[in-house]
C-alpha cells in the first residue's frame, strides 16, 4: 500500500495537467485501476496523441491482466463465480506478485488474495485523488512524475529470485521494448517485449527441463547396466562352484 502512495501521486499530478478533476480521478483509478494505463492516457494527451490511438494503445498494453487472472484459474477452482470475478478484476501487477508468491509458499486462499487486491486499489485511488488536489502545488517535474512508474517495475524486477530464467526474461523483454520503440511501436511496446521475455524463458525452461530428463534417463540406464552386469558376475560365479565340486576340488 505504501508503494501505491509512491505512484498515486505522481499519477494524479499527471492527470491533473490535463485537466482531470478529483472526481473524475477517482472514478478512474477505482473503475479501471491499471497503473500503466493510468500513466500512458495523461502521457499520450499531452503529446497530442488522438482519442483513438489513447484507447487503443491503452487497452493492447492492458491485455496482459488476461495473462494474470488466467494463471489463477487452478487457485479459483471450487470458489464461487463472484468472489473469482472480483479477484480476477482486481489483479493488477503488483498484487499478482505478493499473490503468486503466497500461493507457491502454501496456506494462501483467493479471500485473502482478494483483500490484498482491494487493500492495494485504495491505497492507489486515494493516493490519485491526493496527487490531483496538490496538483503542481508540489512542483514535480512531469519528466519526473512519468518515471515513477518505470521505478516501481525497477523495484519488482530487483526484489526477484535472479534465476537464469527469470534473467532472460528481463533482458529479452527489454530488449523487445527497445526494439518496438526504436521501429515507432511506442503504444505496444510494452506488451511485445513482456510477450518476448515470457516466450524466451518458457522456451529456456522447456530446454533446460528436457535436458535434465535427458541426463536423468542416461543416468538410470547406466545404472540399470550396472546392476544386469553385476547379475551376470553373480550368476557366473555360482555356475562355476558346482564344477569345481565335481571336479573333486576341497570346498
Amino acid at each position: 500500500m505504501l508503494g501505491y502512495v509512491a505512484i498515486g501521486i505522481p499519477c494524479g499530478i499527471l492527470c491533473d495537467s490535463i485537466g482531470l478533476n478529483a472526481l473524475q480521478v477517482f472514478l478512474l483509478s477505482a473503475l479501471f485501476y491499471s497503473g500503466a494505463g493510468q500513466f500512458m492516457i495523461p502521457n499520450m494527451y499531452l503529446a497530442a496523441s488522438p482519442l483513438a490511438s489513447i484507447i487503443a494503445s491503452v487497452s493492447l498494453v492492458n491485455t496482459r491482466q488476461m495473462l494474470y487472472s488466467a494463471s489463477f484459474a487452478p487457485e479459483c477452482q471450487g470458489v464461487s463465480k463472484r468472489l473469482a470475478f472480483f479477484f480476477a478484476a482486481t489483479v493488477t501487477d503488483e498484487s499478482y506478485g505478493v499473490s503468486t508468491a503466497r500461493f507457491a509458499e502454501g496456506g494462501w486462499s483467493v479471500d485473502r488474495a482478494l483483500m490484498v487486491n482491494l487493500f492495494s486499489q485504495s491505497s492507489w485511488t486515494l493516493s490519485n485523488v491526493a496527487g490531483v488536489l496538490v496538483g503542481s502545488a508540489i512542483g514535480i517535474p512531469l519528466d519526473i512524475a512519468a518515471f515513477a512508474m518505470t521505478a516501481i517495475f525497477i523495484c519488482l524486477l530487483v526484489t526477484q529470485r535472479m534465476t537464469s530464467a527469470n534473467i532472460i526474461a528481463a533482458v529479452l523483454a527489454m530488449v523487445g521494448v527497445y526494439a518496438c520503440k526504436a521501429l515507432g511501436l511506442g503504444g505496444p511496446a510494452i506488451l511485445l517485449g513482456a510477450l518476448l521475455g515470457v516466450a524466451g524463458a518458457m522456451a529456456f525452461a522447456a530446454v533446460r527441463d528436457r535436458r535434465i530428463v535427458v541426463r536423468s534417463a542416461a543416468m538410470d540406464e547406466r545404472a540399470r547396466a550396472g546392476e544386469g552386469d553385476a547379475a551376470e558376475v553373480v550368476s557366473g560365479s555360482a555356475a562355476e562352484k558346482p564344477r569345481s565340486r565335481q571336479g573333486g576340488e576341497p570346498r
